[in-house]
């Protein structure tokens, strides 16, 4: 089919109403540059725009034209139109205006004028159509889409798509490990199954040099989702309505807006089992067989079989989940490892024993930690509490704390390198250059300068000074919703203020002779547990609300491309989930007890509160109880929210269209009531991991077994991802990626901050540095009384004394009636006793401790950082042997293409001199006769 040329723009009348899908897509058709590329400049200097009336029938304008009408022939598996000739290449799905059971008439009119418009316009465009009225559901009519091999041409030149030129025929290493190639082969995906695709030259397709492609068969040149990426361009291009000289655009703003209920590519078989078209490979069947199957857990993931289906978006992000999940094995196996070390070595903590001791933690009475309402209390109280602490309090805790340090830099670097092979095993290293700007951004472009490179005109949607109104009310929005979460984190500070001396008051109270019980929950337990639930349900809460309002900020920025787009909705989302996940953990690590005073002048929170204090081991404990609620939590609900949510609404589908289950649907019908994953979707799958990765790093020194967690979650997520793409959601657009966009800075800001934060963990936030100075200096003379470096005796040094003769009426606690009032009580701090000439100042012990916990900071964080700049030097981002092969390679297709251009220019050449030859001879012949 010839390309046609002539466009049908539905012109609507000043009287009639606004359309109501928003704004996306408008522009003064006076300003609006050429969004939809065609073939000839010499054509379109003699186009004509036909405008449609906004009256009487469309079908009798001359230059309408509507898709073929036909019938479902049965076949439920074809990928192609009736003609079994022209391949499906994209769907659109809309209900029949006629038959829609509302009182509308004029909105249903003026949708189908729009549709119809639109419609007239891709085959104007040259595309095929064909629509089919559903075997289900009558009201709905699937219009097929197909490009045709002019039209596939056309638009692979103007997107700068890399096609092949020639197999490729460089050698491939042989692996070092190849010896154990038996031990490795359980693991891989079997090559009878999946066969490895095979390697080509690529280069910009060009028409005119289409000779130099390795074209062997039309139909297979460009493959599934190359045909989709061109055909969603052009339907991301072409308009369908002008009004007041403004022209709109675009499948997107027609599915918003409810003209089309859905526009997608075909999966091409059904997930469990193969096609009955024997020439389809049924690649859909084999992801699900060998990659989201349960029983394929334990296999690698077939990559290249993923980005030839899915792209190279969704197969650069397997990757780099795949790759994660390999590096978390060595974390795990360290982490539990501490973790064990610490579990098995807590009946050696002498620390942890006193505190258990009747007569040492026994007879020693603590200050009420609240005013007016608490009590004295027994240190022994927190028996369990601190049994628990040691497990995680160890020497262990801080080897792993340093391993994680140097371990996020050898992921982070043996990624990139990773990361450079996949770019050129898939044809992404020089992908800046094919990546078109957003439709979006395309249609607001009115305003004209000068490049200040060419020096030529181009548009651009606003000037210097508008961008910097947007960039100013992007970034005061952005911070306001910052200070919105910090707010709620006040919040829950309040909370755990306030209800802490309600469980003080009535908890012993209510587990009165329930002594199994109050050994576990204590006032401290139950307002930490609490307060992580009430925060995990206001952090949920508040993502779901960001989630939109980061959404909206980013289009008003109106980012260029579609990459651009996206790291600016990451850096958005990242800055707010930051905040969100993490502030409640900070708080606890770096805040809570620290500035708390002494019994007789505490400090208060907003003038009311009084600051609450950690117990006497640290406020570790609860930082871990802290992180694994969150962590696990939110494992769950993400879980709950991608497994059972599109399963449910499949289910819903399924069961609504039971009456009519008897019959055969065709491929497009059944993929329709599938779910839409969206554009954003794989964003969010990011979104998640990374959030993941910040809990793994920064606050590791509290928890090590977070990277086990996190492996075997990770390990679930894969092949719950993998499931829900290929059973439950639509086949997205293919898209090309380079790389991981904005989230590999951010993995690397995490890496260095998560230095800082487990050095400041373990040097304020555990005992171990006051641990460590007792044992050394303040357990021997001259300031202890042992003979011998010893632990015996720390948690007495460690508890200060306190007369209770000096409390003020307003911090004085509320005694028990039938006890004795103790003459003094002890606090945790460091603080000289009652009587001393500066009682109640911080002691010489404090001092050493401060000192010597700036020391550990500082020497921890210098030795981490040379060990990550060193390993960062030595491991190059590009391998040698990658950086060989995309220079050979670069050199062999300049070679072939200068080859074969020489070859085109020679023959010319030939057949220009022999017209010459024959010119002169006619002109020589009469002369010569």
């Amino acid at each position: 089919m010839q390309m046609m040329t002539r466009d049908v723009l539905l012109e609507m009348d000043q009287e009639e109403e606004e359309d109501d899908d928003g704004d996306i897509g408008d522009v003064a058709a006076s300003k609006r540059p050429f969004l939809t590329p065609r073939p000839s400049r010499l054509v379109l200097d003699n186009l004509e725009q036909t405008t449609v009336c906004s009256f009487g029938s469309l079908e009798n304008q001359p230059d309408f034209r509507t898709p073929e009408f036909e019938e479902f022939n049965g076949k439920s598996d074809s990928l192609f139109f009736n003609d079994g000739q022209r391949r499906i290449d994209f769907v659109l799905v809309y209900e029949d205006e006629s038959r829609k059971e509302t009182n509308k008439k004029g909105s249903n009119e003026k949708q189908r004028r729009k549709r119809q418009a639109y419609e007239s316009n891709l085959i104007c465009d040259g595309l095929h159509l064909e629509a089919t009225r559903s075997i289900l559901d009558d009201k709905l009519v699937f219009v097929k889409v197909h490009a045709p091999w002019e039209v596939l041409c056309t638009y692979a030149e103007i997107m700068h798509i890399k096609l092949p030129l020639k197999p490729n025929d460089l050698k491939t290493w042989s692996s070092a490990f190849g010896n154990f190639s038996w031990f490795t082969k359980v693991l891989q995906v079997d090559e009878s199954i999946i066969k490895p695709e095979q390697e080509f030259f690529t280069a910009p397709f060009e028409k005119n040099r289409m000779n130099d492609f390795y074209i062997q068969d039309r139909d297979t040149f460009f493959n599934p989702a190359t045909r989709s990426r061109i055909v969603y361009f052009i339907l991301s291009r072409v308009m369908y309505q002008v009004r007041d000289n403004v022209k709109k655009f675009g499948i997107n703003r027609l599915v918003s807006s409810g003209i089309y209920k859905a526009a997608f590519p075909l999966h091409d078989c059904n997930f469990s089992r193969k096609s009955e078209d024997l020439s389809c490979p049924s690649e859909r069947y084999l992801l699900y067989r060998e990659w989201a199957h349960p029983r394929s857990i334990y296999k690698k993931q077939p990559l290249d079989l993923i980005r030839k289906y899915y792209g190279e978006k969704i197969g650069i992000y397997f990757a780099w989940l795949g790759y994660y999940t390999k590096m978390l094995f060595l974390a795990a196996a360290v982490g539990v490892a501490c973790f064990l070390y610490g579990y098995f070595n807590q009946d050696n903590c002498t620390w942890s024993k006193e505190v258990c001791h009747p007569d040492i933690g026994g007879k020693i009475i603590m200050c009420p930690q609240c005013d007016q309402h608490c009590s004295f209390w027994n240190l022994n109280i927190t028996c369990e509490s601190s049994k628990k602490l040691c497990i995680f309090d160890s020497f262990g805790t801080l080897v792993f704390a340093v391993f994680m340090g140097i371990w996020v830099t050898l992921f982070l670097e043996f990624w990139k390198r990773r990361q450079a092979e996949l770019e050129y095993e898939w044809d992404t290293v020089e992908l800046q250059q094919e990546e078109q700007p957003r439709p979006e951004y395309e249609a607001q472009c009115t305003h004209v300068v000068i490049n200040e490179i060419t020096q030529e005109q181009e548009r651009v949607p606003f000037t210097a000074w508008g961008k910097c109104v947007r960039i100013t009310l992007c970034a005061s929005a952005v911070l306001f919703w910052i200070l919105l979460i910090i707010a709620s984190v006040i919040g829950i500070i309040v909370y755990r203020l306030s209800v802490f001396i309600v469980f003080s008051t009535k908890l012993p109270e209510t587990l009165n002779g329930t002594a199994s019980i109050q050994k576990y929950l204590t006032p401290q337990t139950a307002t930490s547990i609490t307060a992580a639930l009430i925060s995990f349900v206001i952090i949920m809460i508040l993502n779901i609300i960001y989630e939109k309002v980061a959404i909206m900020i980013t289009n008003f920025e109106l980012p260029r491309t579609q990459t651009d787009y996206e790291n600016s909705l990451t850096m958005k989302m990242f800055l707010f989930q930051f905040v969100n996940y993490y502030s409640s953990c900070f708080y606890i690590a770096f805040f809570k007890g620290k500035f708390v005073g002494y019994p007789g002048d505490p400090v208060y929170w907003l003038g009311k509160y009084r600051n609450e204090e950690c117990d006497p081991g640290g406020c570790l404990l609860e930082l871990t109880t802290q992180l694994t609620i969150i962590m696990g939590g939110k494992a769950i609900w993400n879980n709950i929210q991608e497994v059972l949510l599109p399963w449910v609404k499949n289910l819903i589908g399924r069961c609504r269209t039971v009456s009519s289950a008897e019959k055969i649907s065709p491929r497009w019908e059944q993929d329709y009531h599938l779910q839409l994953m969206g554009k954003l979707g794989l964003f969010y799958e990011y979104l998640e991991m990374i959030i993941q990765f910040g809990f793994v790093t920064l606050f590791v020194a509290s928890f090590p077994l977070a990277p086990l967690l996190a492996l075997v979650n990770n390990i679930l997520e894969i092949r719950v991802d993998a499931w829900k793409m290929t059973t439950q959601y639509r086949r997205m657009v293919p898209e090309k990626a380079q790389d991981i966009g904005a989230w590999q800075p951010i993995m690397q800001g995490i890496a260095i901050l998560a230095v800082v934060t487990n050095a400041m963990i373990i040097a304020f936030t555990s005992d171990m540095i006051p641990r460590l100075v007792y044992y050394w200096s303040f357990s021997v003379p001259p300031y202890g009384n042992h003979t011998h470096h010893t632990m015996e005796g720390y948690i007495n040094s460690t508890l200060s004394i306190f007369n209770v003769a000096d409390f003020k009426n307003q911090s004085k606690g509320n005694p028990d009636p039938n006890a004795v009032i103790p003459t003094t009580c002890r606090y945790r701090d460091f603080r000289n006793p009652p009587g001393h000439e500066q009682q109640y100042k911080h002691s010489i012990y404090y001092w050493h401790v401060i000192a010597a916990k700036l020391a550990f900071i500082i020497v921890m964080e210098h030795l981490i950082y040379s060990v990550k700049f060193f390993v960062s030097y030595a491991i190059p981002d590009v391998s040698k042997s990658t950086k060989s092969k995309i220079k050979r390679e670069k050199y062999l297709t300049q070679k072939l293409l200068r080859e074969n251009h020489l070859k085109d220019m020679t023959k010319n050449m030939g057949v220009i001199a022999e017209r010459m030859v024959e010119v002169v001879d006619n002109n020589l012949r009469p002369k010569s006769e």
